[in-house]
């Protein structure tokens, strides 16, 4: 009972300090969106009831977040006469959650592989200056506007300046930055929350803001529940674009979700994930709700804040309405450009070089892949950038797996381990050629095998001497699939010309086992050893040193 009672104090506790946080990003997220301030609010309480009932992470801070915001806001540009804002956004909701829950019911939950790290990263970080570049006209109180660079320039042109909106809105980040550096993390957190009802009050008792836009007036903040807009023109104008945010919105919360599972030493499902964030915009879609995802900032908050369940959420949930409750009124005199304020500083507050200077430095083609989806997103177009980095991440590992590793290993001298004969001084056998086969044989670069073993095969002809087998150490190959199998049919086909036999050590069971089931090694006598070593023992001849250069020894 302690337990349980501990477990329910931190959670609650957790609830309260998000609720805090979830308050004024709820709000931002809703007008960078460009949809109705009340909309944000409603997409924080019944989705995040619908993900602690289905999703598996305790601190997944679910709710709107920029990225989507910003891939609403396109999606919702061209919209038929007569539909508004709030019901493209419902219809998109909508669509959200079924691509998320037929890709759950398809256990398609791998595909957010498609996406690589840099691809994400560049994704992230370019929607991010591209966030804080729209809201620059908010701050300046400029009629700008635009959701690429290019036509945001343009637009400034002619959209002119207010300089009474100007001065709130460099106050505001002036006094948001200044609250991170006082070094107390809890000011930091409610110094946006403290902001906003401090400039509400300002506004509503002070002409200082008379010629500053402000949120205006809200509807009477009660759920509106019933079904989105039932247009089928509108469904099918909207579903490319649902597509690219339940990928984009999945892909970034199972990251958010995954990484902080490791620190916690938890287990995450997946596909519980999937379910719960396909349930999530369902929910906000019939409650007058926006397409909702994991925030990185919240879950850290609630990680940090100590919640142990997925009740903390609820608890979010039942905070945010009693927000709702106590908050209609004054959200009418918040200024839009201290607004806009809070959106600049939080989401400026995650971008960092760093990655592009790892990327660069460790693989320079994923570093120019990061380059390239962040420049799309700022020059092109969000569903074009996403899409350059879905096609560029298989791009690339397409292109690392096209043609497979074989390195020729011997042995290390006083031991019976085998190592890469270009990196150890090694002894190697001359009857016998040893190979390590480094990655599974399937379709994508099955085609290369025969020829990069007959390589490896000359090479010690001329070095060593002629030998009479080829033995292929299979540990790191995972699967063969049916190319791969032609492949080696068509290597045992090859080395049978020259006078070769054809052998295998080490295959693991998953590959043995498919491999027996069509009595493959059988029908080609093929010798199976149960370790490397006894395969390179079943030759009489005598040790002799590899000729190869080796360098770097200790390196794999």
């Amino acid at each position: 009972m302690l337990k349980l009672n501990a477990t329910w104090r931190a959670d609650l506790m957790a609830g309260a300090v998000v609720a805090v946080l979830l308050i004024p990003q709820s709000l931002a997220y809703a007008m960078l969106a460009g949809l109705p301030p009340q909309v944000g609010l409603y997409a924080s309480l019944l989705p995040l009831l619908a993900y602690a009932a289905l999703g598996s992470s305790p601190v997944l801070g679910l709710g709107p977040v920029a990225v989507l915001a910003l891939m609403i806001a396109q999606a919702l540009g061209g919209l038929p006469a007569g539909v508004s804002p709030t019901e493209g956004a419902l219809v998109l909701a909508a669509e959200v959650g079924l691509v998320l829950a037929l890709a759950a019911l398809l256990r398609l939950d791998a595909l957010a592989s498609l996406l690589s790290l840099p691809a994400l990263r560049g994704f992230e970080n370019g929607a991010t200056l591209m966030i804080a570049a729209g809201q620059l006209p908010v701050l300046l109180g400029s009629a700008a506007a635009g959701f690429t660079l290019p036509d945001l320039l343009v637009s400034a042109v002619h959209g002119g300046w207010g300089p009474a909106s100007t001065a709130w809105g460099g106050l505001a980040i002036v006094l948001l930055l200044a609250s991170r550096r006082v070094g107390s993390r809890l000011l930091a957190r409610l110094a946006p929350l403290l902001l906003l009802i401090a400039a509400m009050a300002l506004s509503a008792l002070t002409p200082a803001a008379r010629n500053v836009a402000q949120v205006g007036a809200l509807p009477s903040l009660a759920l509106p529940l019933g079904l989105p807009l039932l247009d089928a023109a509108l469904w099918l104008q909207l579903l490319p674009a649902a597509a690219l945010v339940a990928l984009m919105g999945f892909v970034s919360s199972l990251a958010v979700s995954e990484s902080l599972a490791q620190r916690r030493g938890e287990k995450l499902s997946p596909a519980a994930e999937m379910r719960g964030l396909a349930a999530a915009n369902l929910v906000a879609s019939v409650s007058g709700g926006m397409p909702v995802a994991g925030s990185f900032s919240r879950s850290i908050l609630l990680h940090e804040a100590g919640s142990r369940s997925r009740w903390s959420l609820v608890f979010v949930a039942v905070f945010m309405f009693l927000a709702m409750l106590l908050l209609a009124e004054p959200l009418a005199h918040l200024p839009k450009p201290v607004l806009a304020a809070t959106i600049v500083v939080a989401v400026l507050g995650g971008f960092s070089l760093q990655p592009y200077r790892e990327a660069w430095r460790y693989a320079r083609a994923e570093g120019l892949l990061m380059l390239a989806v962040t420049a799309a997103v700022l020059l092109w177009s969000i569903g074009l950038a996403l899409a350059l980095g879905v096609v560029g991440s298989v791009a690339l590992l397409i292109q690392r797996t096209a043609r497979p590793h074989v390195a020729r290993i011997g042995r290390v001298p006083g031991t019976q381990h085998y190592r890469n004969v270009e990196r150890y001084a090694v002894e190697c056998r001359a009857e016998v050629v040893g190979l390590r086969v480094d990655e599974s044989l399937v379709f994508t670069n099955a085609r290369g095998l025969g020829d990069a073993v007959l390589a490896r095969v000359r090479e010690h002809r001329e070095r060593v001497g002629a030998p009479a087998r080829v033995l292929m150490l299979m540990a790191p190959v995972n699967h063969i699939d049916v190319s791969g199998l032609t492949a080696l049919q068509e290597l045992h086909a090859t080395l049978a010309a020259e006078g070769l036999r054809l052998e295998f050590s080490e295959v693991k069971g998953p590959v043995l086992d498919r491999l027996q089931a069509v009595g493959w090694l059988e029908r080609y006598d093929v010798s199976l050893y149960l370790s490397h070593h006894e395969g390179i023992q079943a030759g009489e001849h005598a040790l002799r040193p590899s000729l190869a250069d080796h360098d770097a020894p200790g390196q794999l």
